[in-house]
């Protein structure tokens, strides 16, 4: 996988109240990513890009929600999720990625 590929499977880091708890205490960073990207996929891109060890990688499709806009009923877009658990030792840091 070349470095352009790993990039579009990891489409941004997800943050929320959840994902920083996670992240605090258990080492378990969320991102989006690409709706047809693989668990393997996103485990050598974070390996790749972030020079970590992954331990594990669960992802969620996250429905859309329906929602109205001047009247006219409309949906917002699917988009999948990933939580990557690290091994022991490992932190990532998102402001010094090379």
């Amino acid at each position: 996988m070349n470095i352009e590929n790993k990039f579009i499977v990891l489409r941004e880091p997800h943050t929320s109240e959840k994902s920083t708890v996670l992240a605090d205490k258990l080492k378990h960073f969320v991102f989006k990513v690409s709706p047809d990207a693989t668990k393997l996929q996103i485990k050598t891109a974070v390996e790749a890009i972030f020079n970590v060890k992954v331990e594990k990688v669960s992802t969620v499709v996250v429905k859309g929600k329906s929602k109205r806009f001047r009247g006219r009923p409309g949906k917002r877009n699917d988009w999948k999720k990933a939580y990557v658990a690290l091994q022991d030792g490992f932190d990532l840091d998102f402001a010094s990625v090379d």
